[in-house]
């Protein structure tokens, strides 16, 4: 499976999604500039966090309208797979291939932690390693990260199951539902405010994220 990693200025988590692919998974990984306007030789593309652009007007708001956008949205309703982390999930809000908005969190600040999450829905490629009802802990970043959606959108997330990681006991940020990540209505496409990509190695303390991207490998071996 080939990952592509996009870049945007202002990225910041971008090397350490390719180190998870590309150095523990063993994985073809492509670094992808923001402005390349074809993606077409990835199976997988992942937006890291950070802060592209600066965050300027609001997160993501400029990322959206970078060339490479377009591709991912093409890419998104071809079915192929999509994971967007933190600012990643922000701007796949405003791209509006996932409902919903991040907004400023509850207390105003910046928060950096370890959270645990219950895992809500593995039926999504992004997820099918978890078992339902599982209690993960991943490392949060984000001032922005306080899920928000009108309560149809909202109601519409829970009745499909569209909702994958809810914050499990204090919520962080202030987040409707307890919201950490959801899918689209297909499943190929997930967004997350925690960071799996930094709990991926035995190093620092925890792989709980690493099953993010090894489950969809398992899953390619089991088809071959």
């Amino acid at each position: 499976m080939k990952f592509g990693v996009l870049v945007f200025p202002g990225s910041n988590c971008d090397r350490d999604v390719a180190y998870v692919t590309r150095d523990i998974l063993q994985q073809p990984t492509r670094m992808i500039w923001h402005q390349e306007t074809d993606i077409t030789d990835v199976d997988a593309v992942i937006i890291p966090g950070g802060f592209s652009f600066g965050d300027y007007l609001r997160c993501g708001a400029i990322a959206r309208f970078s060339p490479v956008m377009a591709q991912v949205v093409n890419h998104a309703q071809q079915g192929k797979l999509v994971l967007g982390i933190c600012n990643g999930f922000q701007i796949l809000t405003e791209v509006k291939l996932l409902p919903g908005v991040l907004v400023r969190n509850r207390d105003l600040h910046f928060i950096c932690d370890r959270v645990p999450l219950v895992v809500e829905n593995n039926r999504s490629p992004w997820t099918q390693a978890y078992e339902n009802g599982e209690v993960i802990t991943l490392p949060i970043a984000h001032g922005e990260g306080c899920y928000h959606a009108d309560r149809e959108t909202l109601r519409s997330l829970e009745e499909n199951g569209q909702v994958v990681f809810r914050y499990h006991g204090e919520n962080p940020n202030g987040s409707l539902n307890n919201i950490a990540g959801i899918c689209n209505s297909t499943g190929n496409v997930v967004g997350m405010m925690p960071h799996p990509e930094r709990a991926a190695d035995r190093m620092l303390g925890s792989t709980a994220g690493l099953k993010m991207f090894a489950g969809l490998l398992e899953k390619v071996a089991a088809m071959v």
